[in-house]
């Protein structure tokens, strides 16, 4: 009797002989893609002394192969499949840059995204929703983006608004729309539309707050949060003269969301706060406010907050943001941070650039850096000029051998030991007087 021919020796294929199950995007192909696309801009410690050579014209090859694969997969029966293909495109859009790629199949995306954000459930929505914002970030700003945002804006803006639809789906409609928005947008119009649909969405809390004296909270929160954040990005790009209305609209409702039992909600309340004074103070340099004492009293309380009824982690990390807000607000300062990036270094210094840093933060995550060293989009953003191009020889100057880096990682381990080794030594001293 013949044995059975086993399950797992032929790939299962569709319809037109495409593989159905295509392994997803990995790690390796990010790290091995991001060299060969952008060698000039890695960091110098991303290289090994004696690599073995890669065939860049092969990778690239393979690569496409993949990523065609996974853009076919997005039109499948299956929801799962077409949930792990937009995966994978994350994935892949967020570790590298792809425009030529893209460029030649913007409009099949665009239609994919568009077809999954209507038709799909919820989790798929969402993973429409992220390779949108994906999508325009790597495209930057310009027609083709514009094309993207006019077929894609209404579906989002439908999915919003929709209150039948999931909450988690709104919550990442409201995040695209206010992201593709801002890099896209030249028409004033179009921003002002997008704005307001956004505020009719986070006003719902200030109701909300009202109606429960400000001590309750819902499922709702984290819509209203997202769309909070979109809109407070949008306003950043504003006219002076619509940033003046907007502030004197919002400014007295949003310290009532620093009392929402969301922790989310009343940090990003808290944000958007320093950031309305930060804007109102650079538009008229005597801005007052009439409601100062109240609102530092709210803050230095949230900024100094023991309740018992709170995890650690949350007071933690409520405490740090609002001392920082309390700082924005009453003295008028930032704690200027640094982010490095391969051989720069990019300071953000004021809220407004902040907020931005850190909404890109969240859809790019460990392809933040990559993206501030080689994407045209974001060092414009962030004025960081055209990216700097690093040759060989520069590249292996900066270079630190594998032994000098294991001095170095001895010293400081040392010298670690050593300043603990004296704290113990406090702590032992101290414990003896009881």
């Amino acid at each position: 009797m013949p044995k059975p021919k086993k399950r797992g020796s032929n790939h299962q294929r569709g319809a037109g002989g495409q593989p159905r199950n295509v392994q997803p995007f990995s790690d390796e192909d990010a790290s091995i893609e991001t060299m060969s696309h952008c060698s000039g801009f890695s960091d110098p410690a991303s290289f090994t002394e004696d690599g073995p050579e890669v065939d860049e014209e092969a990778t690239q090859e393979d690569l496409e192969y993949k990523l065609k694969g996974f853009i076919d997969l997005t039109l499948d029966k299956s929801a799962k499949t077409r949930q792990a293909a937009l995966e994978s495109l994350k994935s892949a859009f967020s570790s590298k840059i792809l425009y030529e790629f893209i460029m030649e199949r913007r409009m099949t995306l665009t239609d994919s995204i568009e077809r999954c954000i209507k038709k799909g459930k919820s989790d798929e929505q969402c993973a429409a929703a992220g390779l949108a914002c994906l999508l325009c970030v790597q495209m930057g700003s310009g027609i083709e983006s514009e094309e993207i945002f006019k077929t894609l804006g209404p579906v989002l803006k439908k999915i919003v608004c929709d209150g039948t639809a999931s909450i988690q789906a709104r919550q990442a409609c409201a995040t695209c729309l206010g992201i593709c928005c801002f890099i896209v947008t030249d028409d004033i119009t179009e921003l002002y539309s997008t704005m307001e649909c956004l505020e009719n969405i986070f006003m719902k809390a200030y109701q909300r707050d009202r109606d429960t004296n400000g001590v309750s909270s819902t499922h709702n929160s984290v819509l209203h949060v997202s769309a909070l954040l979109a809109w407070t990005l949008l306003l950043t790009i504003c006219p002076m003269n619509e940033v003046k209305k907007k502030i004197e609209m919002h400014l007295h409702k949003l310290p009532s969301l620093l009392s929402c039992d969301d922790l989310n909600m009343r940090i990003a309340a808290g944000e958007t706060l320093a950031l309305l004074f930060e804007l109102a103070r650079e538009t008229d340099a005597d801005f007052f406010y009439e409601d100062m004492d109240l609102l530092t009293e709210k803050l230095r309380a949230l900024a100094t907050d023991g309740n018992k009824h709170r995890a650690k982690v949350d007071k933690r990390k409520q405490r740090s943001v609002f001392r920082d807000v309390l700082r924005a607000v009453e003295e008028r300062d930032f704690p200027t941070e640094m982010v490095k990036f391969g051989p720069e270094r990019m300071y953000i210094d004021c809220w407004v650039k902040k907020q931005t840093y850190e909404t890109f933060k969240e859809i790019l995550g460990s392809g933040m850096q990559y993206h501030l060293q080689s994407n045209d989009f974001l060092r414009n953003v962030f004025e960081l000029g055209p990216p700097v191009m690093l040759d060989a020889a520069t590249l292996k100057t900066m270079k630190i051998s594998r032994f000098e880096r294991h001095l170095y990682n001895s010293a400081a381990f040392k010298a670690r030991t050593k300043a603990r080794s004296k704290c113990r030594d406090k702590r032992a001293d101290v414990g003896e007087f009881f």
